[in-house]
C-alpha cells in the first residue's frame, strides 16, 4: 500500500448502516408473513389510467383477486396502481411495496398492506419471497429490473420455477427477439422457455393457475436436480444441493463454490498497466 494512501475515517456508519437494513426485512417479514399466496404485478408508473395497459392492469388485478390471490406491486401509480385497484376493488388482499426515492412521488390509494422501504434489494426480497408468481406489464428500467432478477433466480434454481409471465407482446418484441438471438452462446435454449407472453386478463390468469399446479419450465438437468433433491430430503447438510433448505429469505442454499487445486497465478513478469 502506498504511504500516501488514506483510509477513510467512516465513524462506523456502515457497520451501523447494518441495523436500519435490518429493520427493512424484519418489518417486512412481519407484515407480509400473513399475507397469503400473492402475485406480483410489475409495470411502469408513468401509465395513466386511459391507457390499455392500465385497464388490462386493473382487470387482472380483479381477476386474480376472485381468484383467491393477493396482488402485491411496487405501490406506486400507473401500472402498480391498476394491479392494486382491481384488487382492492374485488375485495382482495393488495399490497404496496414503495420505495423512497429523491424525487417526489406519491403512493397509490388501493393498498391493504403498505410498506416503505429504503433499499431497492430489501423490497425485491420481498416480492420473491411472498410472490407465487410474477406478471411484467409494459415498463421501463425498473420493470426490466425484476424481470431479469426473477429470471436469474429461477435459472439458477435458487427459486421454484415460478410462472413468469410478460404482458403485451407488442411492447415485450424486440425484447423476446434479442434473448432468443443470445441463444445457444450466451442463453441456453431451454432457458428461454422460463417466461411467456399474453395478451389477454383472463388468459394470463389460467396461465398461472396452470403454472403453479405444473410449471411449465424445468432445467434440462433434471437426473441432477433429482438426485441433489433427494439428498437434501436425506437430511443432509443444508448447503449439501441444490433444492437443499432455504435460506430464509426466499432463496435456497445450493453449493459452495469448488476452490481450485492450482496454486494462484503468478503475476512475475506481467507488464505493468499504463
Amino acid at each position: 500500500m502506498s504511504k500516501k494512501t488514506k483510509i477513510p475515517d467512516l465513524n462506523g456508519q456502515d457497520s451501523w448502516r447494518i441495523f436500519r437494513i435490518m429493520s427493512e426485512f424484519v418489518e417486512g417479514f412481519e407484515v407480509m408473513g400473513g399475507f397469503g399466496k400473492a402475485i406480483s404485478i410489475f409495470g411502469s408508473a408513468r401509465t395513466p389510467p386511459g391507457d390499455r395497459y392500465y385497464k388490462e392492469a386493473e382487470e387482472t388485478g380483479r381477476l386474480f383477486a376472485k381468484a383467491g390471490f393477493g396482488v402485491i406491486t411496487g405501490g406506486g401509480p400507473g401500472i402498480m396502481e391498476a394491479g392494486n385497484k382491481g384488487a382492492f376493488e374485488a375485495g382482495g388482499p393488495s399490497a404496496g411495496l414503495n420505495i423512497t426515492l429523491p424525487q417526489e412521488q406519491e403512493g397509490n390509494r388501493y393498498q391493504t398492506v403498505s410498506l416503505d422501504f429504503h433499499y431497492f434489494y430489501a423490497r425485491k426480497v420481498m416480492f420473491v419471497k411472498y410472490s407465487s408468481a410474477f406478471v411484467c406489464f409494459p415498463g421501463g428500467y425498473g420493470t426490466l429490473d425484476e424481470f431479469f432478477e426473477t429470471m436469474t433466480l429461477i435459472q439458477t434454481l435458487k427459486v421454484e420455477a415460478f410462472p413468469v409471465v410478460l404482458y403485451g407482446s407488442k411492447h415485450w418484441k424486440g425484447l423476446v427477439k434479442w434473448m432468443r438471438e443470445l441463444s445457444p452462446h450466451f442463453i441456453d435454449p431451454e432457458d428461454r422457455d422460463i417466461y411467456k407472453v399474453v395478451d389477454d386478463p383472463a388468459e394470463c390468469v389460467a396461465l398461472v393457475k396452470r403454472g403453479l399446479k405444473r410449471h411449465w419450465w424445468k432445467p434440462v438437468e433434471e437426473s441432477i436436480v433429482q438426485r441433489e433433491k433427494a439428498k437434501a430430503d436425506a437430511g443432509q447438510n443444508p448447503l449439501a444441493g441444490a433444492f437443499a433448505d432455504d435460506t430464509g429469505e426466499g432463496t435456497r442454499y445450493g453449493r459452495r463454490a469448488k476452490r481450485p487445486d492450482k496454486k494462484h497465478v503468478s503475476l512475475r513478469g506481467a507488464k505493468p498497466r499504463g
